[in-house]
């Protein structure tokens, strides 16, 4: 998979590690990649896990299916499996 970043915010994004690298933070991410791969994992994991801090960033977001299948939790990546 290959993500395109628009220059502006590849450019703010850059500037937030930066940020990290001079002043430290809580999660500091050491380059954009990671922070990118952080974030992305957070998404996902909050899709997964309907009681986590991280399904907060897909409610702002509005990134929550309409759906009951989405309200069920999974410890796994991916759709359920059926038993």
């Amino acid at each position: 998979m290959q993500i395109d970043i628009h220059p502006e915010v590849l450019k703010e994004l850059e500037y937030l590690v930066e940020l990290h690298q001079r002043h430290g933070a809580p999660n500091a991410q050491a380059n954009v990649d990671d922070l990118v791969a952080f974030v992305l994992a957070s998404i996902a994991d909050g899709s997964r896990r309907p009681g986590a801090w991280e399904r907060q960033l897909l409610e702002l977001m509005g990134l929550v299916a309409e759906s009951e299948e989405h309200q069920q939790y999974r410890s796994h990546y991916g759709p359920a499996v059926e038993p």
